[in-house]
């Protein structure tokens, strides 16, 4: 059969959701080749700023692999731009002077970052928030600099300010106006946002326009239009994006705003399709994922040639975190003379709420602080619903799920309807949440829809929903959660990662770089003696003992106990750096030393000529207790924060726990150690030690709640030993402390630990733990071991 070819450019969200639908339709019709101009394949921009923010990689956002495009026969260009489009003879070229005809054309080139053209904004240290690329320039400036600007009071600039926080930068926010997120809150929204974005550090300067950058070949300074100057070593332009129509108006495609399209996404040339946000529909432009996927499944049924209806446009809404912050708001979002409002607003407790009525219909809504009824909100506004229907009559009091029709939208970003999960359900027999998921693509993208579509399937379910089946599974490689698996080791005896899967009935032979290291990490923690770690399942950075950088060099970091050190120990680290060259020798944010760009084949003669043990800057274990001077020196501080740090950390080095655990101890509540937002912190007072737990100064900033205070150094070790064996033992492999508090509840950690027999029982299972990792090395014995476990690394690795 011979094919007919489409050719895309671009290989972002919207483009690829297109091919998507395209296949469910006639999966073996078309030959399809691809051009994308970043070398990844398709990935969520929406999670970003996870990146930018240290919380995942670009493999943990990629939506289809490289091994997606091969399975379907998709040529995939990566690296590689489309220059020109012959629109006549029907072929493009791209920068590789590669020349692939088509019979139908699609422009899915997205959106370009708004620039604010004024002086100075092409000097170094200026950048976008666009790509994985941005996020790498922001990340490598942060090792040097210290100092950010990001001008743009948008969901953009503020993700970008809370990535930058996270990286240990001090964040000027610069805005045009005197709200934040002005297209999506109202004022009173605005202000709640901004003093809750303070409290994590961030500092605003609004009603400000920028009228030049300042430095030399690089950024050094702001000045604004009133004359204000700030200073700023990188500047973070977040102001907007506009349309990328550059191609397609060179190529004789008509251009407005965006790429002019009809209902079914044509263009004014005929079989030349644009979806996304290079995409101009009815006067407007969109730049939120959900009406990009409507437009793309409209487009697909069109190229298909299915009788289906248009693209009508869509009305907008926005469900999201920000900065840890729950905020929603759908259709109209300020009130004028001829609307009627409900509102509701808590100040206690940072709630808000706004709803407008044009003509007794529901026309809009802001939520802040709770969003749990964004969906039936966004369900109502769509329909122009009455009021009456929201205001609680007997009929509108039944189940929102119930009384929704099948043709009503779910999940936004993704297109779903309650028709298509209800029909999958019965029809597949499906009973998780995860397997609708994975057979509709519902709460594929920001999640924001998971809760609805759980009601989904305990409606259409009925009995048969067990609530138990809802939990999360280890991977895609099986169906079985966290728990399942650790009660299977359990009770089988399981005592290897590839027994496990072949018992518990894997659906891939090796498992994947997921669950690999879970599994390792479960039977470790079950058979701490039994045990003998499989190496290959760990983490690369695990097994080279240094973190890996972009360019393919380690930072190798070793220990400093309590953030303590001598000046043996310095002239060590000076020499291994003058020996190996080391480009880079940085302090921590956790009191230590990395050393940045180490070989890998140096890695193993670094360790050795160190003879220091290792920090574990790349285990989940402890990495490091910070500290504070402490009473020794310090006129306010009650004790001794240095040595009770040191003991905690020797204790409790190399410890395998499901993620990265910080310690703290600061001598006083002034809390210079930052103990409040850390995994464990302790806080020195008068005759006292207070116990803080659950805390992280991450993505998602959490402060750390108050666990128990006692008056004596070894009951600080016996609550802490107990505290971090029962999270080891109850958590999911990749959980930090301040998830697993949430989710298990502080009161229950409490109630669990106030038993002295349990205490006893956690401690004597960890000091199990512990006397496997804690064998009676010297420091340079440790340091030989990890040189010859390296050398078999880098040779096997070559």
């Amino acid at each position: 059969m011979n094919q007919e070819k489409i050719v895309m450019v671009g290989n972002g969200m919207a483009g690829v959701r297109s091919i998507e639908e395209i296949l469910n339709v006639r999966p073996d019709h078309f030959h399809i080749t691809i051009f994308g101009t970043e070398p990844y394949p398709n990935y969520n921009r929406i999670q970003l700023s996870k990146v930018l923010q240290g919380d995942t990689t670009i493999s943990d956002i990629t939506l289809n692999d490289w091994n997606w495009y091969e399975d379907h026969d998709i040529k995939l260009y990566s690296g590689e731009t489309v220059v020109h489009i012959n629109t006549k003879e029907q072929f493009v070229q791209t920068n590789k002077e590669r020349s692939v005809s088509y019979d139908k054309l699609i422009i899915a080139t997205g959106s370009l970052p708004f620039i604010i053209p004024v002086p100075g904004s092409d000097k170094e240290g200026v950048t976008a928030f666009r790509d994985i690329q941005d996020c790498e320039k922001m990340i490598d400036c942060s090792k040097v600099y210290k100092k950010a600007a990001v001008i743009g009071g948008g969901l953009l600039g503020l993700e970008a300010a809370r990535g930058l926080l996270n990286l240990g930068m001090t964040v000027d926010v610069i805005h045009l106006t005197d709200c934040l997120m002005d297209r999506q809150l109202d004022e009173t929204a605005s202000k709640m946002l901004k003093k809750e974005l303070e409290k994590q550090g961030m500092k605003f300067l609004m009603n400000k326009q920028t009228a030049e950058i300042i430095g030399g070949d690089r950024v050094e300074a702001i000045r604004f239009g009133d004359g204000e100057v700030i200073d700023a070593d990188l500047v973070v332009m977040a102001a907007g994006i506009r349309p990328n129509t550059g191609l397609a108006k060179e190529s004789g495609i008509e251009v407005n705003r965006g790429i002019l399209v009809n209902d079914y996404m044509e263009t004014s040339i005929p079989g030349v399709y644009a979806v996304g946000e290079c995409a101009e529909h009815r006067e407007v432009v969109y730049g939120l994922v959900a009406p990009l996927y409507e437009q793309g499944k409209a487009m697909a049924a069109h190229i298909c040639s299915e009788q289906a209806p248009g693209y009508e446009g869509s009305v907008l809404s926005t469900q999201l975190k920000v900065s840890g912050v729950d905020v929603f708001s759908a259709g109209e979002i300020v009130e004028d003379e001829e609307t009627k409002t409900i509102k509701m607003f808590d100040d206690w407790k940072g709630v808000y709420k706004k709803i407008i009525i044009r003509d007794g219909k529901m026309t809009g809504a802001v939520l802040f602080g709770d969003t749990s009824e964004g969906s039936k909100l966004l369900r109502l506004i769509n329909k122009r619903a009455n009021v009456e229907e929201y205001m609680g009559t007997e009929e509108a009091a039944e189940s929102m799920v119930a009384t929704m029709a099948d043709s009503e939208l779910v999940c936004g970003c993704n297109g779903v309807t309650k028709g298509t999960i209800t029909e999958a359900i019965k029809k597949i027999g499906l009973t998780t949440f995860e397997e609708v998921k994975a057979c509709t693509g519902a709460s594929r993208s920001c999640g924001g829809c998971k809760s609805l579509v759980v009601d989904i399937l305990a409606h259409t379910l009925g009995d048969e929903f067990e609530k138990e089946d809802q939990k999360e599974p280890v991977c895609g490689c099986t169906t079985l959660s966290r728990d399942d698996v650790v009660e299977a080791i359990r009770e089988k005896g399981l005592t290897y990662t590839r027994e496990v899967m072949n018992v518990l009935g894997w659906k891939t032979e090796d498992g994947c770089s997921k669950c690999r290291p879970a599994l390792n990490y479960y039977l470790g923690m079950i058979n701490p003696v039994e045990y003998e770690d499989e190496k290959e399942s760990r983490f690369v950075n695990e097994r080279m003992h240094a973190n890996i950088q972009k360019d393919g060099t380690y930072s190798v970091v070793p220990r400093m106990y309590g953030g303590v050190t001598s000046a043996d120990d310095l002239r060590k680290i000076a020499d291994v750096a003058d020996k190996y060259e080391v480009p880079l020798i940085k302090v921590t944010g956790g009191q230590r030393i990395d050393l940045f760009g180490v070989k890998k084949e140096d890695l193993p003669d670094v360790w050795a000529d160190l003879g220091m043990p290792s920090g574990y800057a790349y285990g989940k274990t402890l990495r490091t207790v910070k500290t504070c001077v402490g009473e020794s020196f310090c006129r306010f501080g009650t004790q001794d924060s240095i040595g009770m740090g040191i003991a905690m950390e020797k204790k409790f080095e190399r410890i395998g726990t499901p993620h990265k655990v910080k310690m703290a101890v600061s001598a006083c509540p002034r809390n210079c150690a930052e103990s409040g937002i850390k995994d464990i912190g302790v806080v020195g007072v008068d005759g006292a030690w207070e116990i803080y737990v659950g805390g992280n100064g991450g993505t998602h900033l959490r402060a750390a709640d108050l666990f128990c205070k006692v008056t004596t150094n070894e009951e600080v070790m016996e609550m802490i030993g107990a505290f971090l064996q029962y999270y080891r033992e109850d958590a999911a492999y990749l959980e930090r402390t301040s998830v697993w508090v949430e989710r298990v509840g502080l009161d229950h950690i409490k109630e669990v630990l106030a038993d002295k027999a349990t205490r006893d029982a956690l401690n004597a299972r960890i000091a199990e733990a512990l006397s496997v990792t804690k064998e009676p090395w010297k420091e340079v014995i440790e340091s030989e071991k990890i040189r010859k476990e390296l050398y078999e690394t880098v040779r096997v690795t070559k």
